[in-house]
Parts: structure tokens; sequence; C-alpha cells
């Protein structure tokens, strides 16, 4: 298993990372999203399988879309 580590600046400025990793857990592969929680001061894990990983990121493809659209009317 490769270990994949991206890291992705929050949108607040205060220079917090959400990391995405490939785990393993029970036994099979999972994605893992640390995000981190300014309201609490922790990060909170998301753990995703492949189906729903993918459902994930068709929705976001789907609601970036939607913002550059209302972008480019506005």
């Amino acid at each position: 298993m490769a270990k994949i580590e991206l890291r992705h600046l929050d949108c607040t400025g205060s220079k917090n990372y959400g990391i995405v990793s490939i785990i393993k857990l029970y036994s099979k592969e999972v994605i893992k999203l640390d995000i981190y929680d300014c309201k609490k001061r922790e990060i909170t894990p998301l753990i995703l399988d492949k189906s729903t990983a993918i459902r994930l990121a068709k929705t976001l493809r789907t609601e970036i879309n939607k913002i550059r659209e209302e972008g480019s009317n506005g």
C-alpha cells in the first residue's frame, strides 16, 4: 500500500491543514480526511470507503460548477 498524504490549507487563513491519506482499516484501504475544527480546536477524522469517496467527489464537482455558473452570471 502506497502512503499518500495531501495537505490542503483551510479557507479561514489560519494555516491549518486538512490532510487526506489512504489508510488500512479492517483489512480494507479507505480514505481518511483529517479536518481541523477551529471551534473545538481539534482534528476530526472522516473515513470514506471507495464508493462513498467517489459519490462525494461527484457532489463536490457539481457544487463547484454551480459556484462557477453563479460567478459568471453575477
